[in-house]
């Protein structure tokens, strides 16, 4: 899709474009940075700019504090910070903004007390389409005197006199345009209005287990819908019925429950399940991972990720898929 963007060939990239968004909207997530950066690289992936956003929005995490955040490109940095849903506060926003123009002058000196006029004046001139964005009147005075006044001179000085006005006078017209505070958007785990879609983990284990498939520390959000494709006690445990129902199935979470234990054990694989030809084949895979689930007298999830990834799946005609 980028060599497309890079060669013009624009219906081309849209198509492959809306092929990722719509089919393979769990590998975008998986390599989700590099995606991000690329897709500012080309102003043709205006969709997949926008479904990045719309995550990035909701965890901004992900690519604020994320170590290549200074190499993000400045469009990719404007659209967040214009963004009326960009869950930061505000002073947070400013201080990366900060840091970002700070990466894009490397001649800069190391401390701002130590910055000459022409200092700042580059500053300035770097973040000239990101400070407008900025919702000065949302940030507390204290934020303000600490993170924003030691860089007043990178402000037009009418912006200025009205934020420090405002403080003093806050029913005192300013003639700066005062932009809308930020939407504060609910995060809440989805309700299922149907029959639960397991009997062994629970919408919070999902939660959990999906923050372990986008590497992230956030465990209270599931942005994924879990999918039944087996219950053992439904379906049956033979081979047969695993391959009918799970052949060619691609991100599959396997769970199970120990009798007569809290204890829930599991694993996740993204490449999927492939029946093998022969008795078993290995498979390679750089993101599956084994997990034991807090649950009942079991106080904390356990972690592992896979150490070999030439071995990390197993398919086998007889018992089916196993994580190696």
């Amino acid at each position: 899709m980028f060599i497309a963007c890079e060669f013009f060939l624009e219906e081309l990239a849209k198509y492959i474009e809306a092929y990722l968004i719509e089919a393979k909207a769990h590998w975008l997530r998986l390599h989700f940075a590099h995606v991000y950066q690329e897709s500012f690289k080309s102003n043709t992936l205006k969709e997949l700019q926008k479904w990045c956003n719309d995550i990035v929005v909701k965890y901004p995490d992900k690519i604020f504090d994320s170590e290549d955040f200074t190499l993000l490109h400045e469009n990719a940095l404007v659209s967040l910070v214009g963004r009326d849903d960009l869950q930061m506060e505000e002073i947070k926003i400013w201080k990366y903004v900060i840091k970002w123009g700070i990466a894009q002058n490397p001649d800069l000196p190391s401390g701002y007390k130590d910055w000459t006029h022409e200092n700042f004046l580059s500053l300035k001139t770097t973040l000239q389409n990101c400070l407008p964005l900025i919702r000065y009147f949302q940030i507390s005075g204290d934020d303000i005197y600490e993170y924003v006044h030691p860089y007043k001179q990178i402000l037009e000085k009418s912006l200025w006199k009205d934020v420090k006005m405002r403080f003093i006078s806050p029913n005192k017209l300013v003639s700066s345009k005062i932009l809308p505070p930020r939407t504060i958007l609910t995060q809440k785990l989805p309700i299922r209005t149907t029959e639960p879609f397991s009997k062994v983990i629970n919408e919070v284990h999902a939660a959990e287990i999906a923050s372990w498939i986008d590497k992230r520390e956030d465990t209270e959000n599931n942005p994924y819908e879990f999918k039944l494709l087996l219950r053992g006690s439904k379906d049956g445990f033979t081979n047969d019925t695993f391959w009918n129902l799970c052949d060619k199935q691609t991100n599959v979470i396997v769970v199970m429950k120990v009798k007569g234990t809290d204890e829930i054990l599991g694993g996740y694989n993204r490449i999927g399940l492939e029946k093998p030809n022969s008795s078993s084949t290995l498979k390679r895979c750089n993101d599956s991972f084994i997990f034991l689930l807090k649950n009942g007298t079991i106080q904390n999830s356990i972690l592992s990720r896979v150490k070999d990834p030439t071995k990390a799946v197993i398919y086998n005609n007889f018992v089916g898929g196993m994580f190696y």
